[in-house]
C-alpha cells in the first residue's frame, strides 16, 4: 500500500497506564506512526503545546475516573479541532460513550480491541484530516484571490472596484462612494485608507443620517465651553478629530442645506471653526463620502448644493448591488458562515446545492448586509451541519422560482405514482363537477376519449 503520509510519520500520543496496551500500541503502530506513550494527561497536554499532534489514543480503563478523562478530551479538542481522538473503553455504557463523543472523541473502541480495525480507522481518519487541511487551504487561497481588505467578491464588477480602490488609495483625492444601502460602502472607505499613506492616521466615520439635527453642527464642527446651554466644556468636532487622517461622511445627502454650506466652507478653507470659537483651525484631512441617493436629482430639486456636489464628486466609485455581482453570493455565504460559526464556537456549516440555488436567485434588496445577517442566523439556529431549503426564511423562498422545485420535491422525496394519481383524481373530479357528473362531457372537457374516461373513473371509483 502506498504511504499516504510521505513527508513524515504522523505523531500520535497514547495515554494509558496499562503495560499490555503499551506493548500492543508499540508493536502494531510504531511502523507507520511516530508513537509517544504517556501515563498522565498532563504529559500529553505538555507535548501538544510543543509539537503538532495528529492523533491521541486515550485508554479509559475501569480504574480511571470518567469526568477527568472527559474534560481531558475536551481540552485536546479545544486546542486542535482537527485532532483525531480515539477512546479505548472497558465499559459498553451508552451514556459513557455519548459523553466521550460529545467531548470530542472521533471514535470509541470497546476493549478488547480489534487492532486491525483500529489501524484502519486511524489511517482513514488521518487521511481525511490531511484532505481537510488541503480543502481549507484551497478555500483560503480562493478567498485571497477574491478579496480586497474586508471586501469579498470575485465578480467582474468587484474586480473593477478593487482596481479603482488601488488607483485612488495612494493619493489625497476626494472620493465619493455610491451604491445602495448594505452594499459595503464603508468597507470600500476602509480599504482605501488601509492602502493609503494615511493608514496610520485617524479614521473618523460619521453617519450623517444618524445624527439628530440639533446635535449635528456641534458633532461635526465642535464647540467651545459656554457657547450654548449645556456646553460645559470644549469639544472637538469629528472634522477636527480627523486631522492628519481621513474623514468618512456616510449618507452625506441627508445633511441640511445649512450644514452643507458650513461643510463647503471647511473644504474650501481646509479649516474648521468650533461653535463659539474665535478663529478657524487649519485641518489636514482626506475626505471620503458615501451616499445611496441620486445626488444629481437632489441638486436639481434644490436639496443639495451644486457647488458642494462638484467639490465632493471628484472621483466617484459606484458599488454594485449584490444582485448584479454574478457568482459572489456563494463566496459570501461561505465566508460569513465560517466567520460566524467560528465566532460562536459552533462546528462549520455548509449550504446544500438546492438552498444555494435559492440564495443565488434571490434579489437581495438589503444587499450584503442582508446576506450577512442571514448567515449569522443560520450559523446559530441550524441544528445540523448543513443548511437546507427548509431552513431559509419564507420571504426568500416565496420570491424565488427555485422554491417551486423544493415544493414539488421535498427533501425526503416523493412517490411519483401517488403524486400523478392525486393530480389525475383532482382533474377528473373538477371536470365531473363542471358538467354535473356526465362522463362523456367530462371526457370532452379533458380532451380524452370516452373509453379512457370510463377506465379512469373505475380506477379511482369516481361517479356511479
Amino acid at each position: 500500500m502506498d504511504n499516504p503520509f510521505p513527508t513524515a510519520a504522523p505523531r500520535i500520543a497514547v495515554l494509558t497506564s496499562d503495560d499490555a496496551v503499551m506493548v500492543v500500541m508499540q508493536e502494531n503502530l510504531a511502523s507507520d506512526f511516530h508513537i509517544t506513550l504517556f501515563d498522565s494527561p498532563e504529559g500529553v497536554l505538555a507535548l501538544q503545546r510543543e509539537v503538532s499532534l495528529e492523533a491521541v489514543i486515550v485508554d479509559c480503563d475501569a480504574s480511571t475516573p470518567v469526568e477527568p478523562m472527559v474534560e481531558f478530551v475536551a481540552q485536546l479538542r479545544k486546542r486542535d479541532e482537527d485532532l483525531v481522538v480515539i477512546a479505548l473503553m472497558n465499559s459498553p455504557s451508552k451514556t459513557l460513550r455519548r459523553n466521550f463523543l460529545a467531548a470530542g472523541v472521533s471514535r470509541c473502541f470497546l476493549v478488547p480491541i480489534d487492532i486491525t480495525e483500529l489501524q484502519s480507522f486511524l489511517r482513514t481518519a488521518l487521511e481525511e484530516r490531511l484532505r481537510g487541511f488541503d480543502t481549507r487551504k484551497m478555500r483560503e487561497d480562493a478567498l485571497g484571490r477574491y478579496a480586497f481588505g474586508n471586501l469579498i467578491g470575485g465578480s467582474e464588477s468587484m474586480r473593477l472596484i478593487y482596481e479603482a480602490i488601488g488607483r485612488v488609495a495612494k493619493g489625497n483625492t476626494t472620493v465619493m462612494i455610491r451604491g445602495e444601502s448594505g452594499t459595503g460602502k464603508e468597507l470600500v472607505a476602509n480599504a482605501i485608507v488601509a492602502n493609503s499613506p494615511r493608514v496610520h492616521g485617524p479614521f473618523v466615520s460619521v453617519n450623517c443620517a444618524a445624527l439628530p439635527e440639533a446635535l449635528i453642527e456641534s458633532e461635526l464642527f465642535g464647540h467651545e465651553k459656554g457657547s450654548f446651554t449645556g456646553a460645559h466644556q470644549a469639544h472637538a468636532g469629528q472634522i477636527e478629530l480627523a486631522d492628519q487622517g481621513t474623514l468618512f461622511l456616510d449618507e452625506i445627502g441627508t445633511l441640511s442645506l445649512a450644514m452643507q454650506s458650513k461643510l463647503l466652507r471647511v473644504l474650501e478653507q481646509r479649516a474648521v471653526q468650533r461653535i463659539g470659537g474665535k478663529a478657524p483651525k487649519k485641518i489636514d484631512f482626506r475626505l471620503i463620502t458615501a451616499t445611496n441617493e441620486e445626488l444629481e436629482d437632489a441638486v436639481r430639486e434644490g436639496r443639495f448644493r451644486e457647488d458642494l456636489y462638484y467639490r465632493i464628486n471628484v472621483v466617484p466609485i459606484f458599488l454594485p448591488a449584490l444582485r448584479e455581482r454574478e457568482g459572489d453570493v456563494a463566496l459570501l455565504v461561505n465566508h460569513f458562515l465560517r466567520l460566524y460559526c467560528e465566532a460562536n464556537g459552533t462546528p462549520l456549516k455548509n449550504v446544500d446545492p438546492e438552498a444555494l440555488a435559492v440564495l443565488e436567485e434571490y434579489s437581495w434588496p438589503g444587499n450584503v448586509r442582508e446576506l450577512e445577517n442571514l448567515m449569522q442566523r443560520m450559523a446559530l439556529m441550524v441544528p445540523g451541519p448543513t443548511v437546507h431549503v427548509k431552513h431559509l426564511p419564507q420571504q426568500i423562498l416565496f420570491t424565488t422560482s427555485a422554491k417551486q422545485e423544493a415544493l414539488l420535491i421535498p427533501e425526503e422525496g416523493i412517490s411519483f405514482d401517488e403524486e400523478i394519481s392525486r393530480i389525475e383524481v383532482a382533474y377528473l373530479q373538477a371536470a365531473l363537477r363542471r358538467v354535473s357528473g356526465k362522463k362523456s362531457a367530462a371526457a370532452a372537457l379533458l380532451r380524452m376519449d370516452g373509453q379512457r374516461m370510463k377506465y379512469l373513473c373505475r380506477k379511482y371509483k369516481l361517479g356511479d
